[in-house]
């Protein structure tokens, strides 16, 4: 594989997996057939009970840039756990010289451009702190029009090293947002952060389903929304969005429904009130800029 490539940024990779043998061979190949290769890529199996290892063990020894390192037995599913596991594999490369650090998730699978395509945005542009592009699953993926471009999906995000020096890394919330939060973080520090959906990778496990119901899907995301500092104003008008989407009318109303819920008993927020207070402004700017249009 061309290693200098005209993009000379150099990037590593960090992918936690939990009990992931059916999709973690699909993101393997796809890494190893990279057009430019990372300079390390370390897989953290986190406690996983199934053939994860096994898998990864095989292509360990083909390839001196990937290693796999393993995590202790857990049940919970905590997404904490998922920061933890990240944490064990930065540890592995935050020594190393590199430009980007990706967090790639174990099950999705992209073309061989993909990482040359990433490396190339942010050659262009050094203020870009953070990229990725939007995921596929079951042939759909988020319309753009109504979501925002600025966001970057978990499922593989870039950080400039520097950029994710800054956030301080990962931050360890026990009820999920930790993508969503990093990527927020910088922005409220002025990188700018960006989807470029002139790409997409494929999603082979549908997000959010890991051990609950669908409707107590949205239920978690309203008690979600509540606290990562969403202004009450946008939660109304995401409900009522999300109530024309299936399932109609249910779904919104459990988003509403948790978001209430956790106000009424003050759910604790993990966030600092400076980033709250930078997540509704730009709520506010965006929800006038939409009911403008």
């Amino acid at each position: 594989m061309n290693q200098n490539h005209h993009n000379n940024l150099s990037y590593v990779l960090i992918t936690p997996a939990r009990n992931e043998e059916a999709y973690v061979e699909q993101t393997i190949q796809s890494v190893i057939s990279q057009t430019v290769l990372p300079r390390k890529w370390v897989i953290v199996s986190d406690g996983s009970t199934d053939r994860t290892d096994e898998i990864v063990k095989k292509y360990v020894i083909e390839y001196s840039w990937l290693e796999l390192i393993r995590m202790p037995e857990h049940r919970d599913r905590q997404f904490a756990a998922k920061v933890s596991a990240f944490n064990a594999g930065y540890e592995k490369v935050k020594d190393l010289k590199y430009d980007i650090i990706g967090n790639l998730d174990a099950d999705i699978s992209f073309g061989p451009d993909y990482f040359e395509f990433l490396l190339s945005k942010f050659q262009e542009d050094p203020s870009l702190g953070v990229a990725g592009t939007p995921f596929v699953e079951e042939g759909k993926h988020y319309d753009y029009r109504f979501t925002n471009i600025e966001h970057v999906s978990g499922a593989c995000q870039m950080f400039r090293r520097k950029c994710f020096e800054e956030i301080g890394g990962y931050v360890p919330i026990k009820g999920g947002g930790i993508d969503w939060v990093a990527v927020t973080t910088a922005r409220m520090k002025g990188w700018k952060t960006r989807t470029f959906t002139d790409k997409t990778c494929r999603h082979h496990r549908t997000m959010g389903t890991g051990n609950v119901s669908a409707n107590m899907i949205w239920f978690r995301q309203g008690r979600k929304d509540y606290f990562l500092g969403n202004h009450p104003l946008w939660e109304i008008f995401r409900s009522i969005y999300q109530m024309t989407k299936k399932p109609i009318i249910i779904g919104g109303s459990l988003i509403m429904l948790g978001f209430i819920w956790s106000a009424i008993t003050g759910m604790d927020k993990p966030i600092p009130a400076e980033l709250e207070r930078f997540i509704r402004s730009e709520q506010m700017q965006r929800l006038k800029k939409a009911l403008k249009i």
